[in-house]
């Protein structure tokens, strides 16, 4: 059976808290990422492409923060992803201790083989989306590289929101690609996972940047504007919401999950004011 880490990591988040709670206790938890960017058609092109690559295959896809959905604009759509496939082709695989490596390998033996797995299930859910939602492929990547260590070729994949491989995390450089209308089925679609990390938006216009800061945009825990998903947290309140958990573990609000606050009063007199006006006579 090929249980995703994301839903691992659910289960055993579950426990913890079920059994903090039975003792009235706080939990700090961090669970899982299914992070997406979108590219709105008035996004800074090169600006997004690069942040892109940079969040999807970053540690080789190993992060809470990596970017694994790509949400972009129909009238823009084709141009990004020719040169997102184009800035993978240059990608250089290897040993991360050569200072020319952008991607190193896969953590264990065990990290590679559901690598393999996932993409396997990919390829299932791909077909059914190209039959009956539209699109669903591999368009480069998703093979394990014939060498020494835990290397893979990095994915993109154009794949249906709806279908199931989606709402999980496969914790590794595979990048699912979609399109969208607008920024309100782009909100829909990034909010339609189980997890609620991080987020990031491309786009110049005001109007967009406040709906996807606003009540009724992003529901995760960071939400970015015109960065990559992965990086600009470093100092933040980092925390996600929904299955990724909660609590922020850094930043002002720290703190709060460390401690516990104290309402003390004194009084420094002989006599006991009360706000009744009460007379003890």
């Amino acid at each position: 059976m090929f249980i995703t880490l994301s839903l691992f990591r659910l289960q055993v988040g579950l426990i913890v808290q079920q059994t903090v709670n039975e003792r009235f206790g706080k939990c700090l938890l961090e669970l899982s990422g299914n992070n997406a960017i979108i590219i709105m058609d008035d996004a800074d092109i090169k600006l997004a492409v690069r942040s892109v690559l940079f969040g999807a295959i970053a540690t080789a896809g190993q992060r809470c923060t990596t970017c694994r959905r790509l949400l972009v604009h129909e009238s823009i759509y084709q141009n990004v992803l020719d040169q997102l496939i184009e800035a993978y082709k240059q990608v250089t695989i290897g040993d991360p201790l050569e200072k020319s490596t952008l991607l190193g390998p896969l953590h264990t033996r065990a990290s590679r083989e559901n690598f393999e797995k996932g993409i396997k299930i990919i390829k299932s859910q791909a077909s059914a989306s190209y039959f009956f939602v539209q699109g669903g492929k591999i368009r480069i990547g998703g093979t394990v590289r014939e060498s020494e260590g835990y290397f893979v070729n990095p994915a993109i994949v154009e794949i249906s929101p709806n279908a199931a491989v989606v709402k999980e995390e496969l914790f590794g450089p595979v990048l699912y690609v979609m399109k969208i209308q607008n920024l309100k089925e782009a909100i829909e679609i990034n909010n339609s996972v189980p997890q609620g990390l991080s987020s990031s938006i491309f786009t110049g216009r005001l109007d967009n940047i406040f709906k996807w800061l606003g009540p009724h945009g992003s529901d995760c825990g960071i939400v970015n504007v015109n960065n990559p998903s992965s990086g600009a947290e470093i100092g933040g309140a980092f925390g996600g919401e929904k299955a990724s958990g909660g609590g922020r573990e850094a930043g002002s609000d720290s703190w709060k999950q460390y401690m516990r606050r104290l309402t003390c009063t004194f009084n420094y007199g002989s006599e006991l004011p009360l706000a009744q006006g009460i007379n003890f006579g």
